[in-house]
């Protein structure tokens, strides 16, 4: 039991790596104006680490589209950036994966406050 929380533990220490540096490669490293309001929100690596989903939200939906096309083509570059920058034999497989967790979290408060305004207010 100890093991397994051990490994859980460095699991999660690298997931936080991983997404350090590809937050602040994006910020500083890249000028593509499509990337500009992007936050990774989550790295999950798979159990023998060759895979990683990394979570991304933005602040415009309008422009999810673009921004996903833009993530998409800077793979090779973050795995780069990774590889000089982490000290492992191999870095892992990078998927983009848009985290709708906020729309869902904005639908539902709205939700709410519609349920709110529908029901009769008690005195």
């Amino acid at each position: 039991m100890v093991n397994n929380q051990k490994n859980k533990f460095k699991k999660e220490k690298y997931q936080e790596e991983i997404m350090q540096l590809v937050s602040s490669f994006m910020r500083r490293q890249l000028s593509d104006t499509r990337l500009t309001f992007i936050s990774i929100t989550k790295i999950e690596l798979n159990n023998d680490y060759s895979e990683a989903k990394i979570y991304w939200d933005t602040h415009d939906n309008s422009k999810r589209g673009d921004a996903k096309h833009a993530l998409d083509g800077i793979i090779s570059k973050i795995r780069r950036h990774l590889a000089s920058s982490l000290k492992v034999r191999q870095i892992p497989l990078l998927n983009f994966v848009y985290d709708a967790q906020f729309d869902c979290e904005r639908k539902i408060e709205a939700l709410l406050k519609e349920e709110q305004s529908l029901s009769p207010n008690p005195k």
